[in-house]
């Protein structure tokens, strides 16, 4: 059943604070689209499972997703439901994660993470003829996937692509020497290049990849690659991409040090070159965000924990992104 929740926000004219858009729920890691020429925002769902705080996420046990909607930024939300259920899923134990969607020739996609039946982050995909779902998803996870934090970005072409990785709790780490290692929790040593994110080409029927993962390079003003103690530019976790004025903008949170940054490249591949912060780090450990464009503006969808003031109880929300002249992105603080 639809919920139509009348939150007000502050004005979105200016960059400021901005009120949880919902309150019902916990929601966290917002991603935004505009489908049907209104925003659909596909969160997290966040619960309180009981489960004991640790370093690599147990505690945000998730076990559903809801869609939400509006018809601008600062309308009210719709929440159209539960959209896909763990229990629906039929190779996954446990966690579904950050999700972002997709839509191609008229359907729509939902992906999404979680542990298989042996404590693997593996990422999987849905399908509906709506944008709001309901999903259903594919009997088996995305071959060759791995980690956590899957989005994809459609280029003008129509070609898209998944981008996919996390550290710490995502076990990106892991994954280092090409095949899974259970108990390697390591990072590069000091010196070597950090830890990236992964990219890759989605076939037609937009459920698998079309070739092996790539590595997302993200490089200093020198053109050389960040290193593993770069733990302000360095990627964590978080990917999305966008594109403005020919560019492509690679953003991600930085994980231990909180911040959303990004990247600018001329290819969806990368590589990108480091460029700053978007948004500061905000209350809650975690830092996970979108961004979209209606209207001639530009939003950036986010969370907090202003509600719950709990780590593994976030609510999200928005707030106007503005460029300046030469593409750069305006640092904002949540709270200021």
């Amino acid at each position: 059943m639809k919920k139509i929740l009348a939150l007000s926000l502050l004005s979105l004219t200016a960059l400021g604070q901005s009120k949880p858009l919902v309150s019902h729920m916990f929601t966290a890691d917002p991603s935004a689209h505009l489908f049907q020429g209104q925003i659909y925002i596909y969160p997290s769902h966040d619960i309180d499972a009981g489960v004991k705080e640790d370093d690599l996420g147990s505690h945000f046990a998730m076990n559903d997703y809801h869609v939400l909607s509006q018809k601008t930024p600062a309308s009210p939300v719709v929440d159209h439901g539960v959209a896909l259920k763990l229990e629906d899923v039929a190779w996954a134990s446990k966690m579904l994660w950050a999700p972002d969607a997709a839509e191609s020739k008229g359907t729509y996609y939902l992906y999404f993470p979680a542990k298989d039946k042996e404590g693997i982050f593996r990422i999987g995909v849905a399908s509906s003829s709506k944008p709001e779902g309901p999903f259903n998803a594919e009997k088996e996870y995305m071959k060759g996937s791995f980690s956590i934090d899957p989005c994809v970005f459609k280029d003008k072409d129509g070609t898209s692509y998944l981008y996919f990785g996390g550290i710490w709790g995502g076990q990106l780490q892991r994954w280092k020497s090409g095949t899974y290692g259970a108990t390697d929790e390591s990072q590069p040593a000091n010196g070597q290049p950090a830890l990236m994110a992964k990219v890759a080409r989605l076939d037609a029927n937009m459920k698998q990849m079309s070739e092996a993962p790539r590595n997302v390079q993200i490089l200093d003003a020198a053109g050389k690659v960040l290193l593993s103690e770069d733990h302000d530019r360095r990627f964590f976790e978080a990917a999305f991409v966008h594109q403005y004025q020919g560019k492509y903008y690679f953003s991600y949170s930085t994980g231990d040090t909180h911040n959303i940054a990004y990247a600018t490249g001329t290819s969806p591949y990368g590589p990108f070159t480091y460029q700053g912060v978007i948004l500061k780090p905000v209350k809650g450990w975690t830092n996970h965000h979108s961004i979209v464009e209606q209207n001639g503006k530009w939003y950036l969808y986010y969370h907090d924990v202003e509600i719950s003031g709990k780590t593994h109880l976030r609510n999200i929300k928005v707030t106007e992104l503005k460029y300046r002249p030469d593409g750069s992105i305006e640092t904002i603080d949540a709270y200021k």
